[in-house]
This record gives C-alpha cells, structure tokens and sequence, in this order.
C-alpha cells in the first residue's frame, strides 16, 4: 500500500485529536489505537479474476446510491521480465519524446516573448517624447522636443563621426554649437541668437552648421515618428500571435506529459512479491467519498462550530501475472489472473480532520520529488501578464481604463477632503461595511490544533458513523451476494452501538433529555 494513502493521512490526523478515539468510535477497546469506525475485509485468488470488472462494479454501486466517489489512489507496477513492462515503457518513452519536443519550441517562443515585450516598452518611451513634442501646453512641448533632439544627437548625428555635434562641440572648440541647437526651434531662433545687439550668441560659422542640422532634425522627427509607430503596431500583432503560440503548444504538450506522469510506475518499492524475472503485475486503487451530516432536530436551530462527514474508503489491491492470449479477432489481448484484497473502512470525521488528512497526503507527495507543472503557458507567461495584458489591449480599452483611473483620483480627492458641517451633521466618511463571516475562508487547522467534540457534535460524530457504516456494510453484502459468495443473514457487530447511542445522546451528557426538558419548560 502506498504510504501517503488517505487511509495512512487519516490515521495520523486521528492520533493527534484531542478526543479520547474510543469515545468517538475509533478506538481498539483494548489497546486504544486508532482504528476505523467498522472495517470489512474480502480476498480471494483466481486465474480468471480481473481487477478492472471489480473497481466499475463498486464504484458503479456506490455511486448509484448517492455518494459521489472520488479515486485518491492509482498505483501500478510491472516486473522488469514481463511483457506488460516493456510496452508501458515504451509508451511512457514515446509520450515523454513527443513532449520534450514541442517543450523546445515553446521555449523558443517565451525567449521571443519576452524580446517583443522589452522592444514594445523602449518603443512607448519613445513614442511618448513624440507625443509631448506635438502636446499644446508650453512646458510639456518644450520637454518633448529637448528629449527628442538629445535621442537625435546621440543616435543620428553621433554616426558623423569628427562632424557631430558632440565632437565639434568637444574636439574643435564649437563650444556654443551644442546648446545653441538645444535652444533653437526654427531658423529664426538661430538668427536672432546670431543678431543679438550684444554681438551675438553664436557667429554665423556656427550659424551655417545649424541651419541644416535643425532642418534635418524635424524631417527626422516627422519620418522617425511614423516608422516607430508602423513598427510599434506591428511588433504589438507579433506579439498577439506568439502569445497564441504559447497557448496553442501549451496545449498540444500537456496530454503527453500528463500521460507520461501518469504511466511511472509506482507504489509497491521493495515488495517481496515483486521478482525480477516473472511476469508479475500489481495494481492499487483507491476510492473515496464523503457526505455531510446534519444536526438532530431535537437540538434545536443549534450551528455546528464545523460540519461532520460520512466517510468511506475503500482499497482495491491487485497481484498477478499478465499474459498476451489471442482473442476472438485474432489479435492479442492481456488476459489477467492472480489475487484480489479488497478493504472497506468507514470513518466519521469533521471538517478540520478531514481537511488535515488531504493536507497531510498532498505534503507527502510534494516531498517525494518534484511534481512536474503541465501548464507551462500559464507559469511561463505570470510574470509578464500585465505587461501582456496591457499591449494587447484595444486602444479604446486603455481609454476607458484612463478614464476610470482619472475618475478613481477625484472621488479620492473629494473624500479627503474635510468639511466640519458635513461631519458634525453625519455625511462624512461612512464607515466601513463589515466583512461578512461567512465569505472569509477558514484557515487550514493543524491537527494537534483542532477542538475538542462537544456533546451536540459528538451526536453528529455518532450520526455519521452509523450513516458511513450502513452505506458500507451495505456494498459489501451486496457485492459478496451478486457474486455468488456466502453471506450472513444479519449483519455483522459493526461497531460498539452501546457507545454509538451513548454518543449519540451527548456522550456523558444526556443532551436530548436536557434539550426536551427545557423545550417543554
């Protein structure tokens, strides 16, 4: 049996409950170890059994009496000298090739990704100096322009090499040609700086060198400004359909790595019955299912602190030899045959157990190893989603999203601001609503942490056990009968129902009797 079982979880929670296990029906009576609520057992061994034809059997039964099962356990494994290990491996090799592959290509498109996203972000810098410079307000046009023209200096004009504007200014004693370009707009700034009544800010040598450098900065501006943008939209549809790439290999590989998870073979390390040489095949499986019990009507409109749960497992185990036998087409099919353990437990369990339980198994098999994460698009693209999510808006989306952001400041403005006759008359700040209790989640609770029954909830433990063990004894009967088995007319002693009615009725408290006496005071 696999040791990080939902039967293994449940028995670790139980030991550290506070209750006394034979008080609540899951004590040895003897030795007080814990132990299920009622436990049957069936085995038997024939070269005709077959694992698959039980597990619908039971899980068709369960179902159709209104429990919803749940399969926690899913174990198998071949011996290496069988056939069956040999073609599960050579599956598992195919899927985990095809996998790898499309993996390699949804590599190269998140490095791509990424470039795009970088490239679209230099892009809007850039393009928002130009939406400065074209801005009507003074101050905010004169800082777009500036930056513009330093872009041009260090990445148009530098490409002159001795003839820039930065050399000439530093190499050739140009000292004013640096900033008169920075002050200047049109050519009629230049020749009012050249006909300043003083002499001049710049002479008509730098005049000369001016004079087409500004006329070729604005052609820049105007084509530079177009090809940005042409390039910015076309970067943004790339961007679009690698995004959709991402998706679409994410797809495409998550089947053949899930079915390649799901073909390791696992659960029976180290089993004696397990020899290298024959041709031996063991399975396990594991269903489960819970139902909620209500309180007793005689309780009143009383609210549990927690619900309490009818709980039952039942464990499928499997030993036996695999052969190829030819069918009734003529091809070849596995015929099966070896030794079946079937085990039925039913448990009575609240909510913080049974949570505790899940916890507990899950923690095991994260530290088994690494889990493999199917969904690549989602854990390659987290970090980058609201960069994504904001270049692949509509430009209408983004307006709207402004125009609530814009609308979201005032409101905060108007409410900071303070008005002494609106709050002596009562329109000031409203107070917060109250978080509603129900909404929040509860938090996990360790299991040395969870709270002792009281006497309504240890009649509700009472009521599932007694719901858990019929529904369970009910499947075993009626499975052993269907297939010709020896049944007994009455049921078996289940469990201690001396001590199920004293828990039913409050345990040492006689609860019901103290409930109808004030009812009828």
């Amino acid at each position: 049996m696999a040791s990080e079982d939902l039967k293994w979880a449940i028995e670790e929670v139980m030991n550290k409950s506070k209750n006394s296990l034979t008080s609540i029906g899951m004590g040895d009576l003897d030795s007080g170890d814990f132990k299920p609520a009622s436990s049957h057992k069936l085995l038997f061994d024939s070269q005709q059994v077959q694992l698959e034809p039980i597990y619908y059997w039971i899980l068709d039964f369960m179902q159709g009496v209104g429990w919803k099962m749940e399969k926690v356990v899913d174990n198998f494994t071949a011996s290496p000298g069988s056939g069956q290990f040999s073609d599960i491996s050579s599956k598992a090799t195919r899927t985990q090739e095809e996998g790898m592959k499309i993996l390699g290509a949804l590599n190269q498109v998140v490095k791509s990704v990424l470039n795009l996203v970088y490239d679209l972000k230099e892009f809007e810098l850039r393009l928002a100096h130009y939406k400065d410079a074209a801005a009507e307000d003074k101050d905010k046009k004169a800082e777009g322009v500036l930056a513009l023209k330093q872009v041009w200096l260090d990445n148009v004009d530098l490409k002159r090499g001795r003839g820039s504007i930065h050399q000439m200014a530093a190499e050739m004693g140009f000292t004013t040609l640096r900033e008169a370009f920075m002050m200047a707009n049109t050519q009629e700034d230049l020749k009012r700086m050249n006909e300043d009544e003083h002499g001049g800010l710049i002479n008509d040598q730098v005049l000369r060198i001016l004079i087409p450098r500004l006329s070729e900065f604005h052609k820049w501006v105007e084509y530079s400004n177009k090809e940005l943008n042409k390039r910015f939209d076309i970067e943004k549809n790339y961007l679009k359909s690698q995004v959709e790439t991402i998706k679409l290999y994410s797809g495409w590989m998550k089947p053949y790595f899930s079915a390649a998870e799901k073909l390791k073979q696992d659960g029976f390390d180290n089993n004696a019955a397990l020899v290298n040489a024959f041709s031996t095949s063991m399975f396990e499986l594991q269903l489960f299912g819970a139902k909620k019990v209500k309180p007793d009507s005689s309780f009143g409109s009383y609210k549990p602190r927690r619900d309490y749960n009818q709980v039952i497992l039942i464990n499928l185990e499997y030993r036996g030899h695999v052969s190829q036998r030819v069918t009734q087409k003529g091809d070849y099919g596995y015929g099966m045959g070896g030794k079946v353990v079937m085990t039925f437990d039913s448990y009575a369990l609240n909510d913080e157990e049974l949570n505790a339980a899940k916890k507990l198994v899950e923690k095991a098999k994260m530290d088994e190893g690494l889990n493999f994460s199917a969904n690549i698009a989602e854990d390659a693209l987290k970090t980058l989603k609201e960069d994504l999510d904001y270049f692949l808006m509509s430009d209408e989306d983004k307006k709207k999203i402004d125009d609530a952001d814009s609308k979201k400041t005032e409101i905060k403005k108007e409410s900071q601001d303070v008005n002494p006759f609106s709050a002596l008359l009562g329109f000031g700040n409203k107070k917060p609503k109250k978080k509603d209790k129900k909404s929040d989640k509860k938090e996990d609770v360790k299991p040395e942490d969870i709270i002792k029954d009281n006497p309504i909830e240890l009649a509700m433990r009472a009521s599932a056990i007694e719901g858990a063990a019929g529904k369970l004894y009910l499947c075993y009967d009626i499975y052993k009968k269907s297939h010709g088995m020896v049944a007994p007319p009455d049921p078996f002693d289940e469990y201690d129902s001396k001590l199920i009615e004293k828990m039913g009725e409050g345990g040492n408290v006689d609860l019901k009797r103290a409930m109808k006496k004030w009812s009828d005071d």
